[in-house]
């Protein structure tokens, strides 16, 4: 295991570059990086778990398959670093098929969810905000297995990214035994009742089975809307250190 303390970005405003949130640039470096893997469209994908291994056997089962299809694919995992968990099961899974892992963890979380060794390379960060963008800028593609608040969190996270054409990676639902159907219903609501645009409905993609999901990932186009697209992003409007958003987008 390799531990990387990360680096503390500059706080002072800086507008966020064009570039940066230019879905089509994205798009053909995602594709040639698959070009060339033989494999995958996709280097890296982010999976956002539960620190809890949760009550049926099947949400392990998941994780670790999962994890195993990624290896096959010969995708890397980036994580949130815990050694618990689904978080756990997953991370062993790619590392013991001999896949590459890097797990992101604030200072804050080593103490609550690293018990034991971890597996791959550990990226600390100094903060919640900073590993979030971090595991963004590490990842081509997002997939959130169940999990609790936090899953939930760093899940809505990055579909609003999505949303506001701050990145254009696939996210995906690994909705096992029905756990995200829920919270799938409450999109399809928000979308009837006009709070959801209809187009951002296709931002998330969801599968029970981590091959077929996987396989729906590589295939989906997004849809942005261009005037979203183009928006410049400043640190007072988005709330969010400028330097973590380049991160982002990138």
């Amino acid at each position: 295991m390799s531990l990387e303390m990360g680096e503390v970005h500059n706080p002072d405003k800086v507008v966020v570059d064009q570039d940066i949130l230019n879905t089509n640039n994205i798009n053909n470096d995602t594709a040639e990086m698959g070009s060339e893997r033989g494999c995958s469209r996709f280097k890296r994908i982010c999976v956002f778990g539960g620190s809890s291994s949760g009550k049926k056997d099947c949400y392990q089962d998941a994780a670790v398959d999962l994890g195993k299809e990624l290896v096959s694919r010969k995708v890397d995992l980036v994580y949130g670093g815990g050694s618990i968990g689904l978080m756990g099961l997953v991370s062993q899974a790619v590392h013991q098929g001999g896949g590459y892992v890097i797990g992101i963890i604030p200072t804050s979380l080593i103490g609550k969810e690293i018990t034991g060794e971890t597996v791959g390379e550990l990226k600390v960060v100094t903060g919640m905000h900073q590993r979030k963008a971090e595991m963004s800028h590490q990842s081509d593609a997002f997939i959130a297995l169940p999990g609790g608040y936090g899953t939930m969190e760093e899940l809505l996270e990055v579909i609003s990214w999505a949303q506001l054409g701050i990145h254009n990676k696939p996210v995906g639902l690994l909705n096992v035994d029905g756990y995200y159907n829920s919270l799938l219903d409450f999109i399809d609501k928000a979308v009837d009742d006009g709070f959801i645009k209809p187009y951002q409905r296709q931002i998330i993609i969801s599968s029970p089975d981590p091959k077929d999901l996987l396989q729906k990932l590589e295939e989906h186009v997004p849809v942005q809307d261009g005037a979203v697209a183009k928006l410049r992003w400043e640190i007072q409007h988005a709330g969010y250190n400028s330097s973590l958003l380049v991160e982002i987008g990138r």
